[in-house]
């Protein structure tokens, strides 16, 4: 039977000399549970050690005001409520009372006064509907209910499963070290509790927007005073001959997911088409389960396009390194039952294709509606699109990013939750722009890839550390100005530099 872990640091119902607290920080335990304790603006505050996403340690985090942001995946606790106020983290940690006594400092028990008492604005909308299942959907109705939200809130799916972990599906799952039990976003009984109207496998086929209904494929009808629309986006499909056989996959839903996991079951060769971070994240997940990996792709580098030769280099080795096969600077010409014809006349061997070449916004819904279109659904700050009372959110969603300047789109997990989470504060009468810098990561084996900022295009690339040694950060700069920042094993800096750039407009 494994050892169970030693609780960390003093143990603070004892108290400990507030000295201690110098760093700003102390790492300590209440009972068996850890407990950090912080000084922030002056005042003294006490939470839950580990972030409630992938159990992050906080410690090693960074405080802003009085917020303190996870180092792995950037969640972010507001310190006097324990509130996750930004995701990917949903649940709210426990914030503990600290007591100064005689020069020492004591944690000895849970706060009962801390829970988020602000009043919902006048006035609000009574019904709500939700067209989407994916992170920006799921994080709406989420927030509208944990904010008070008492309306009638309906949720309209296509996916035949709950919201689930997507970023999961691609790495820890598909790699079978994560048990299927872990994916959901929330249990069965948290939709009915919360009274949230989850409609699955439901396809909506039309907006219309002046009567503010909603049509499904199978006739039912919902009104609503607010709609989001959070369609998300879908896998671009081969067109080639053969690409329709069925051992050839894309990677999106739970159930694509699974196909890929029963698929390697029987045979031990796949062929991934595209070097992007989902192709890579499936090449790392089979090679784990010991399944032969080749990886077709046009590009002369793995994801140079967006992190740039040197770190796309470094990907290329180390997928190399755990035996992945790449056909770079090439492409696709047939599918032929398990052979994989290339352009350039070679063959390759595959029980399993997965075609991982890309995904499109899904906009057939808001073009019918109506609303302002623009390599995605045009939205303001506020992230309302140009007809009242619809908002757009996730991977659909183009808004003016004040820390570039432009219009983006960006199709990433964490984003689609946080632009979910304003979206719904927005429906029900707050006023508050979509300010948050946009923030991903990708793992490859042991390696994880933070990324911080926006950069479609610059024009130098400034390297602190070293790449090959897995300890670095990059910086992609603009006219001297960063836009963006990559990093490996660089956490604390990674959020320095999200904090900076949140002080920056452009």
């Amino acid at each position: 039977m494994a050892e169970e872990q030693a609780p960390s640091g003093p143990d603070l119902t004892k108290g400990v000399p507030t000295s201690a607290l110098d760093g700003g920080k102390l790492l300590g335990h209440v009972g068996d549970k850890d407990v950090l304790m912080l000084r922030a603006g002056g005042d003294l505050f006490a939470i839950d050690a580990l972030c409630s996403h992938y159990h992050g340690p906080l410690s090693e985090g960074l405080v802003v005001g009085t917020t303190v942001r996870c180092p792995w995946h950037h969640a972010c606790f507001d310190l006097r409520s324990g509130e996750a106020i930004r995701a990917p983290a949903l649940s709210s940690l426990s914030v503990w009372r600290v007591d100064e006594r005689d020069g020492l400092l004591f944690v000895q028990d849970k706060r009962t006064d801390a829970q988020d008492t602000r009043p919902l604005p006048s006035g609000g909308p009574d019904r709500i509907v939700i067209i989407g299942g994916g992170a920006a959907g799921f994080a709406a109705a989420e927030m509208l209910r944990r904010r008070g939200y008492q309306g009638s809130l309906v949720m309209l799916s296509a996916d035949t499963a709950a919201p689930v972990d997507r970023p999961n599906l691609s790495k820890d799952y598909l790699a079978g070290s994560a048990p299927e039990a872990w994916l959901p976003l929330r249990s069965a009984k948290y939709y009915e509790k919360a009274n949230i109207d989850l409609r699955l496998d439901t396809e909506v086929m039309s907006i219309d927007a002046t009567a503010r209904e909603v049509t499904t494929a199978s006739g039912g009808r919902f009104t609503y005073d607010r709609l989001l629309l959070a369609t998300g986006a879908e896998p671009v499909r081969l067109t080639i001959p053969g690409a329709d056989q069925p051992n050839v996959h894309t990677l999106r839903s739970l159930d694509d997911s699974r196909a890929i996991i029963a698929a390697v079951e029987q045979g031990g060769r796949a062929v991934v088409l595209g070097a992007s971070f989902i192709g890579l994240e499936v090449a790392a997940s089979l090679r784990t389960r010991n399944i032969d990996v080749h990886v077709v792709a046009p590009d002369k580098c793995p994801m140079q396009r967006v992190l740039g030769p040197a770190m796309g280099d470094f990907i290329r080795r180390l997928h190399e390194e755990y035996g992945v096969v790449f056909h770079l600077e090439e492409t696709v010409t047939a599918i032929e039952g398990t052979k994989v014809r290339l352009k350039g006349g070679g063959v390759l061997e595959a029980d399993v294709v997965v075609a991982g070449i890309g995904v499109r916004p899904r906009l057939a819904l808001a073009e019918q509606a109506g609303l302002a279109i623009d390599n995605g659904v045009v939205v303001n700050a506020y992230l309302e699109t140009s007809v009242p009372g619809i908002y757009a959110a996730g991977d659909i969603a183009r808004w003016p990013d004040p820390h570039t300047g432009q219009n983006i789109r960006v199709e990433h997990w964490a984003v689609a939750l946080r632009l979910g989470q304003v979206a719904a504060r927005n429906m029900i009468g707050h006023q508050e722009k979509f300010e948050v810098v946009p923030f991903f990561w990708s793992q490859h084996y042991d390696v994880p890839i933070n990324y911080v900022g926006h950069a479609e295009r610059w024009d130098e690339i400034v390297v602190d550390g070293d790449i090959q040694a897995k300890d670095c950060m990059l910086q992609y700069m603009s006219a001297g100005r960063p836009l963006a920042a990559a990093s490996i094993y660089r956490d604390l800096e990674s959020l320095e530099a999200e904090a900076r750039m949140e002080r920056e407009r452009a």
